[in-house]
């Protein structure tokens, strides 16, 4: 990305809006592995929480994990 040559601040910004920012805020979040996903707006309207997200998830990969049988591969190895 060009960066422009003037120092100047756009005009839609004003520099007393600009103040307060706290650097580094969601590092520790990030490092941690946090993840952020943008919902589309038909399924927040049923998930209105993180924990109703999550609570989802888990039982959708539970049931993932039971439907899912042994595959070939798992069989031959306890056979040997």
């Amino acid at each position: 990305m060009r960066k422009d040559k003037s120092e100047k601040m756009r005009p839609e910004y004003r520099r007393e809006d600009l103040v307060g920012g706290v650097r580094g805020k969601y590092l520790e979040d990030y490092r941690g592995g946090t993840n952020v996903v943008l919902l589309s707006p038909d399924v927040a309207k049923v998930f209105t929480s993180e924990e109703l997200v999550n609570e989802a998830l888990r039982h959708l990969i539970e049931v993932a994990q039971k439907s899912v049988g042994p595959t070939k591969r798992s069989r031959s190895r306890k056979a040997g």
